[in-house]
């Protein structure tokens, strides 16, 4: 056969074979394990994909919550499952902290898992219960500095943007808000709202409608700019200047998983967080696609776990 006809046959057997590749899966359920709470923006948003990816493949993908451990205990679950495609991890900049927080857990994100695609990031926002007198963040900050050790703040565990934000807000503004660990988000924003606790930077995506119903008091969002959801509140970078603290999210698979697998999921998963009613809907709530192909998704992670383990050294954050 002449050269130039075997390379003909090459290219006609690669172009078939992607498509019949893309066929092979998913053929059965694909599980998304939450290494967080039901209620919170991983839970949530892990559903919204689950719902569009089973349209769109015309397979199950449901959510198994494992919640606990700052999210070790989920994310451990999915770094031992079988590198199949058939179990994914939803995670956050929790398990980036985690590389760092936590230096004798059983998994290293970079050694056992692979990067699928990200999936958003939103601002948090920063609220007191009603009974707190502050108004602003600086008089938050006063009356911390008045009265050291007395003032709480709770988080969904160890880890989580929630504790990372509190940590980092005590660290540039020099006070000390004792931290307060819950096993789930949902956990935490209730302790807040029944004033056991008396603050917490939580997502914006869900504690926004507490504050507009009078249960807590917004006090500032956390991005580098003011939010065009709360465009009248003002950022806690206008009070303590450099400060910046957001919650992203993205989705992992055991290491080992073929890379056709990893392809088909980074474009099914780009497809749907780039759906218009899906922009629309986010956008509405505060939360921004985030579109990364899997190398991107690598590099971002490796660059977010440096930047967290020099606010943890900075901070001096340590756990119990």
């Amino acid at each position: 056969m002449p050269a130039c006809l075997r390379v003909a046959a090459l290219l006609l057997v690669a172009l078939f074979a992607l498509p019949a590749g893309a066929q092979d899966y998913p053929t059965r359920t694909v599980k998304f394990i939450v290494p967080f709470g039901a209620g919170g923006p991983a839970d949530v948003y892990a559903r919204v994909l689950a719902k569009y990816l089973s349209q769109e493949t015309k397979e199950s993908f449901i959510v198994e919550n494992r919640p606990g451990g700052g999210s070790l205990i989920g994310t451990e679950v999915a770094a031992k499952s079988a590198p199949d495609g058939y179990t994914l991890l939803l995670i956050s900049n929790t398990q980036t902290t985690n590389e760092s927080l936590f230096t004798h857990k059983r998994y290293a994100l970079m050694r056992d898992f692979v990067p699928v695609a990200t999936v958003n990031y939103s601002d948090l926002l920063l609220v007191v219960h009603p009974s707190v007198k502050a108004k602003t963040v600086g008089e938050l900050i006063a009356y911390a500095k008045a009265h050291p050790g007395q003032l709480n703040f709770a988080s969904s565990g160890p880890g989580t943007p929630y504790h990372m934000a509190g940590e980092l807000f005590n660290a540039m503004a020099g006070i000390k808000v004792v931290h307060v660990p819950h096993k789930a988000s949902g956990d935490a924003r209730r302790s807040v709202m029944s004033g056991n606790v008396q603050m917490m930077f939580d997502a914006i995506t869900t504690m926004l409608p507490q504050a507009k119903a009078g249960k807590v008091r917004a006090l500032a969002t956390t991005g580098a700019k003011r939010s065009t959801l709360t465009p009248d509140l003002p950022t806690v970078g206008e009070t303590v200047p450099g400060y910046e603290a957001t919650i992203w999210l993205g989705v992992v698979a055991p290491k080992g998983t073929p890379k056709k697998v990893v392809a088909f999921l980074n474009q099914a998963i780009n497809k749907v967080i780039q759906k218009p009613e899906v922009k629309a809907l986010w956008l509405k709530q505060g939360a921004i696609p985030l579109v990364k192909t899997p190398e991107e998704f690598d590099a971002y992670l490796r660059k977010d776990i440096e930047k967290w383990a020099h606010v943890i050294k900075v901070a001096g954050v340590k756990v119990q």
